[in-house]
């Protein structure tokens, strides 16, 4: 997630629909911990189909909300290395033809564990007929990739702000629960102004590098933050994602370590979760005046859109899917989910509440995203024009839009922004705090 919003981890297991529901109520019940094998398990008499298939629906619900809302701490390596040719800088890769190694454009490649890390580049060949692509690497910035087999990919093409040439600053936030490290990258010149870069869902402050050089070139001191569940910043106490409901006040934290610092307004950067949790804090935080501008990466605009289409990717009936929505925004369902609190899916549905965002948004979304669909945040444009504008790509599936074409990314991202920033009369007072 970059950002990956693979919920579920077998996108080709079919649920059974008609039949025996034992195949469904063996994997839930396999899958499940604990409290929720009630639902596997607590049928006794009555009609042993039909309380099979019930069962079988009530778990494969509480799986798939669980699985939404659980932090995975270990990466799939699913991303097969064939072999690597040569040596230095003119090493190459020959990897499995996967969708997202035949995407042209400039990548990270993590492997040994996430160890290692390289910077994949151009594709050189691409052969269909035997699944194979060829490309550049660029650079190995840790790890032996000529022992690797496997690795993940990522649109965090970069380790930290030095890779990129620039100075930084690890610095730490006070959040909930203790203390937040963020990477510092100052600009060129004292600013009052800063850009604050929120990752999104079991991503890293790694994601908000792609942004750095645009907010330097605009004179923004930039802050990669961490947040609470992404394994740097303290867990939240339920150990649970709140999918922006929650982590919108480690940003507010963020905001707050930046005016200590000498700024007076922010702009919000944000990707795919990371964008929910940046329209959580213009709506909520205390300093959402102070906010001059979002740009969101293929934000998640509409949660009950994405759960819909992930239950559909992962072949889980319709219904199924609502329930497991109900489980994660029911006061009922936290014993079973594990939230301390329910998540409202209704309160960060953007695309129904459009009218109520009015702080300038530049929202960049690629076509064909595969895990957040674009149809919402080209809505949202449509639908608050005066504050929204939707800038669309194509072949960067999710998260993806720098590394395909980095100048168009940067080009557009910086227009924007420096109109955005121009001076104004009274900025403390032209959207008083309410």
């Amino acid at each position: 997630m970059a950002s990956s919003l693979r919920y579920l981890p077998d996108t080709n297991r079919k649920p059974t629909a008609r039949g025996s529901a034992a195949p469904v109520v063996q994997a839930a019940e396999t899958a499940l911990p604990g409290s929720a094998k009630w639902a596997v398990g607590g049928i006794v008499g009555g009609s042993a189909a039909a309380g099979l298939l019930a069962a079988g629906s009530s778990a494969l619900a509480l799986y798939f909300a669980r699985r939404i809302i659980t932090p995975v701490r270990a990466r799939e390596a699913d991303q097969e290395v064939l072999a690597v040719i040569g040596e230095g800088c003119g090493q190459q890769i020959i990897l499995a033809a996967t969708p997202d190694a035949t995407v042209d454009g400039v990548y990270g490649f993590f492997f040994d564990g996430g160890r290692g890390h390289a910077r994949i580049g151009r594709i050189l060949s691409y052969s269909p007929a035997e699944r194979t692509v060829l490309r550049e690497v660029e650079t190995v910035y840790s790890g032996d990739l000529s022992t690797a087999r496997r690795g993940w990919w990522s649109g965090a093409a970069h380790p930290d702000p030095a890779a990129i040439g620039l100075p930084c600053e690890e610095v730490l936030i006070e959040v909930d629960g203790g203390t937040a490290p963020a990477w510092l990258v100052p600009a060129v010149a004292a600013s009052d102004v800063w850009a604050i870069m929120v990752h999104g869902r079991g991503a890293t402050r790694q994601e908000g590098l792609r942004a750095v050089r645009a907010a330097r070139e605009l004179g923004m001191s930039s802050l990669l933050i961490s947040y609470r569940n992404d394994g740097l910043a303290p867990s939240a106490q339920d150990g649970r994602y709140g999918l922006g409901s929650t982590e919108w006040r480690d940003v507010e934290a963020a905001i707050a370590y930046a005016l200590e610092q000498g700024a007076r307004e922010v702009v919000l950067f944000g990707w795919s979760m990371g964008g929910a949790i940046c329209l959580q804090t213009a709506d909520l935080s205390r300093y959402h005046h102070l906010i001059r501008a979002m740009v969101l990466d293929a934000p998640v605009i509409n949660w009950v859109n994405v759960l819909a289409h992930h239950a559909e990717l992962n072949r889980i009936p319709s219904s199924v899917g609502r329930y497991g929505q109900l489980m994660l925004s029911h006061r009922v369902g936290r014993r079973l989910t594990g939230l301390a609190a329910p998540v409202d899916l209704k309160a960060m549905d953007w695309v129904s509440r459009a009218v109520e965002l009015r702080t300038p948004t530049l929202i960049l979304h690629s076509v064909d995203d595969e895990y957040v669909p674009y149809g919402p945040s080209a809505t949202l444009a449509e639908k608050n024009p005066d504050m929204v504008t939707f800038e669309p790509f194509s072949k960067a599936l999710h998260t993806k839009e720098w590394n395909v074409d980095p100048e168009r990314w940067e080009r557009l991202v910086t227009a924007w922004l420096r109109q955005q920033l121009e001076p104004r009369a009274n900025p403390g007072q032209a959207l008083p705090d309410s």
